[in-house]
């Protein structure tokens, strides 16, 4: 890990300028009822608003757009529950490259539907019983094609970064910040344009509790791997952070949250009923960490990274009419 170069700010800059002309400035939202419960102000980045419906796209084109020329018509592979598909699948073809898409056979259907529809091939896998890194690296290897993980690549995170560094821009310094937490490219990114940006915020990152393998990492000083979780935050089903975004994370977050499940169903109904937003449950997990915590908040200053908002219909609403 200690001989890896690691990304700093200026590439979160740099991405920025990259995906300028095709990645949308995301509104910041707010919300006078939570504002309220909480007794702060609460700036909401809604990545839900993405294209492609989360910040995945900000990352996939960052690292699609340094490809060479050999790598463009040799084409890309990547493997996804579904966010990071569809932000490569749509960024390959506006750049005009061939992908291939690792998807579990249970992702969302909206999802896989999406990914399909940019143009992209899609491989399934059981997410339980089969290694989603190991086919991709042998697609690749088999193929001569790119391999772009979901996280854990330098352009991927510095184009993460860059919706933190839109956040603050909008809305100047913060107390704190909360941000979904999976293998950690969004973390680390916003870690990167947090100690830029707004140095004394403190920033914490939130994983679901079945799913609390950066919160021993971090706290453990190494990464530690575990089994699937099984949660409804598909999109942090993830089993270990990055070579990249631990060290990052390591270095520059404050600490590490979990949120059980049951909070992300009330920040769903919250979204929709309060926002008008429709938001996937791993979008959620910053509101739920809010949540819990509330009576330390008063006062601050506080911002909320929403991830995405990519979640079937039926799935949604059964989830908030249970």
């Amino acid at each position: 890990m200690s001989t890896l170069s690691l990304p700093s700010y200026a590439d979160v800059e740099a991405a920025s300028e990259r995906i300028a002309s095709f990645a949308h400035r995301t509104p910041v939202n707010t919300s006078r009822t939570l504002n309220e419960i909480v007794g702060a102000e609460v700036f909401f980045k809604c990545e839900n608003f993405q294209r492609v419906g989360a910040f995945k796209f900000r990352g996939a084109f960052n690292s699609l757009a340094r490809f060479s020329a050999e790598q463009r018509r040799a084409g890309v592979v990547a493997f996804s529950s579904g966010n990071h598909a569809q932000g490569v699948a749509l960024s390959a073809r506006i750049l005009g490259i061939p992908a291939t898409i690792v998807m579990p056979h249970d992702a969302p259907a909206t999802k896989v539907t999406a990914t399909k529809g940019y143009g992209a091939n899609v491989v399934f896998y059981n997410r339980y019983t089969e290694d989603r890194e190991e086919i991709g690296s042998n697609l690749a290897k088999a193929h001569g094609l790119t391999l772009i993980p979901s996280y854990d690549h330098p352009d991927v995170l510095a184009g993460q970064g860059t919706a933190a560094k839109e956040l603050f821009e909008d809305v100047g310094s913060l107390d704190a910040l909360f941000v979904p937490l999976g293998g950690g490219g969004l973390l680390s990114g916003t870690a990167l344009a947090t100690r830029a940006l707004s140095p004394a915020c403190k920033l914490f990152g939130v994983e679901p509790e079945a799913g609390d393998d950066g919160q021993q990492s971090f706290r453990s000083g190494a990464i530690v791997h575990i089994d699937t979780p099984k949660t409804i935050a598909d999109g942090a089903q993830t089993q270990h952070l990055g070579n990249y975004t631990f060290p990052i994370i390591r270095r520059d977050v404050d600490d590490i949250l979990t949120a059980p499940d049951s909070l992300l169903i009330e920040g769903m109904k919250f979204f929709a009923s309060r926002m008008k937003m429709i938001v996937e449950p791993t979008g959620c997990l910053g509101l739920a960490a809010i949540l819990q915590r509330k009576d330390e908040l008063k006062d601050k200053r506080l911002g909320v990274l929403i991830s995405g908002g990519n979640i079937d219909l039926e799935r949604f609403t059964a989830l908030i009419t249970a």
